[in-house]
């Protein structure tokens, strides 16, 4: 078997009719000191199946018990660099990067619905992916009901028993075609971000009872879990499921999940108002809903872990607030998160008359924000590393504590205190709100770049603060027409550059070697 592969035992054995979700069936694979223990699945037909993600080269040893018993050994080696088998994605510092170091900046894009519609509109989505620059996309597990998104899928992912739904009996079709899919995403290498409930229901999937979400997290864990490109998101606007869970239901929901994956998948929880706690030392990163892209800086600090917008808005025309900005302001919100030192997640949301929206069912894109965005990708992938926030500036001053205020100012340069003064009168709400309207969109990479995006602002000209201990070469950007031209080079220190004079304009100080 092949490092950050996914390998699979077939074992024959008894046919079950009833209680397949959790049937007892475990393996223990060992390499050395190192020891992972994994639960197998019943795969229909007498078909037991028993999955694991190898993370290290050598001879793994393993044994299976439970209803059938089996022993074996595999030796695994690394496979070759073009093969793209780098491993999960880990959240490091505030930052991603694959198991094997290599680092990960997620262009993410929302196709909610899309492996539940006919077969040809999932293959022309993935022929759309092919060609589009998303490396990761939001999928939910269940079916979605919800305006634009109303035709019934081909499978469900468990048997009916009467009019009630029997999670003891998983739908083998469902989770056949669903594997499919995921696998299919997996060899394009983009990361399914895995929506494991939402409210947006008319199956009776949102209102399952704890102990049968659980039972369903379980069986699905057992399948999926050895896929390297997965990560767990608990729901789809989770506070708007709180009618059939509470906040308890999902934190154990969370702690089950992580305590049953083997791995360590990426985990986190998607809010409409109110965030999840991202403190929580189950949860690996911030998935946020949000349009107020100022704060992006401020929760970066507060959180101490990577920060993904997962929804700032769709590039469309449908008559939702959500679903009607145009392709140059998601083009601009992605700038702005990424020069905020975080990340973010594209959609699209078009008007059409057989109900085909990107954002639910997927088939073709049709806004003008893909391919800038795929013009930011490539950028950041040539930086020298990952971007981290210029400065929280004024974010520092709204987030303090009265008591604070005192130490804040006695630290700060004496000609910019009475400024301070006047903004820590001003009460919490106002503080954040002055933020918003005077926010700079910037970050670096250490000292070998550094980005500006000005956004809104027209200016003519510009002073750069550059350290002294490297020369720079600066590129103006057109982040709209998607062009990059150098302006000067050999400069460090303070620099004054002479800009376009309009909006979506960008400017890179890169060191030179």
């Amino acid at each position: 078997m092949k490092l950050y592969e996914r390998m699979e035992l077939t074992f024959r054995g008894e046919v079950l009719k009833n209680d397949w979700a959790r049937v007892d069936l475990s393996a223990v694979f060992q390499n050395g000191e190192e020891e992972v223990k994994v639960k197998g699945f019943y795969d229909g037909d007498g078909v037991y199946k028993v999955r694991f993600l190898p993370l290290k080269t050598g001879t793994w040893s393993w044994k299976v018990t439970g209803i059938l018993e089996a022993s074996g050994q595999e030796e695994c080696v690394a496979g070759e660099a073009e093969e793209g088998l780098h491993g999960p994605v880990r959240a490091r510092g505030m930052h991603f990067s694959y198991e094997d170091g290599t680092r990960f900046a997620p262009f993410g894009t929302t196709i909610y619905a899309m492996l539940h519609q006919e077969r040809e509109r999932i293959d022309q989505t993935f022929a759309t992916l092919a060609k589009a620059p998303f490396n990761k996309v939001r999928l939910c597990v269940f079916p979605k009901h919800y305006d634009f998104n109303h035709n019934e899928p081909e499978f469900y992912a468990f048997e009916k028993d009467g009019d009630k739904w029997d999670v003891g009996r998983p739908s083998i079709a469902f989770w056949h075609h669903f594997e499919e899919g995921l696998a299919r995403l997996e060899k394009m290498g983009i990361q399914a971000d895995l929506i494991l409930f939402h409210p947006y229901d008319r199956w009776g999937f949102s209102s399952l009872t704890q102990a049968e979400n659980l039972e369903y997290l379980d069986y699905l864990l057992r399948r999926l879990a050895a896929f390297p490109n997965v990560w767990w998101s608990l729901a789809n606007e989770y506070d708007f499921c709180l009618g059939h869970k509470t906040v308890e239901d999902f934190e154990e929901i969370e702690e089950y999940v992580a305590s049953h994956d083997p791995y360590h998948h990426l985990l986190s929880n998607h809010n409409c108002f109110k965030h999840w706690d991202f403190t929580r030392p189950n949860v690996t990163h911030a998935c946020i809903q949000t349009k107020d892209l100022t704060k992006v800086t401020f929760w970066r600090e507060q959180y101490r872990k990577p920060v993904v917008i997962d929804e700032c808005a769709y590039e469309g025309d449908i008559p939702h607030f959500w679903g009607s900005i145009s392709g140059r302001e998601m083009t601009a919100r992605f700038w702005r998160v990424v020069t905020s030192g975080a990340y973010c997640t594209h959609g699209e949301t078009f008007l059409d008359d057989q109900e085909v929206l990107w954002w639910a069912k997927g088939c073709v894109l049709k806004g003008e924000s893909p391919k800038r965005i795929a013009f930011l990708k490539a950028l950041v992938e040539e930086l020298p590393g990952p971007i981290d926030s210029e400065s929280l500036g004024m974010e520092i001053l709204a987030g303090i504590k009265r008591e604070q205020e005192e130490t804040v100012l006695a630290n700060m340069p004496e000609e910019f205190r009475s400024f301070a003064k006047a903004f820590l009168r001003m009460d919490e709400v106002s503080r954040m709100g002055f933020c918003g309207s005077e926010h700079c969109w910037q970050g670096h990479c250490g000292e070998l770049a550094y980005l500006y995006y000005y956004d809104l602002r027209c200016c003519s000209r510009d002073v750069l603060h550059l350290p002294e201990t490297h020369t720079y070469r600066i590129e103006i950007i057109d982040t709209w027409e998607m062009t990059r031209q150098t302006l000067l080079a050999g400069v460090k220190g303070q620099v004054e550059v002479n800009l376009p004079g309009k909006e979506g304009t960008a400017v890179l100080a890169l060191a030179e070697a």
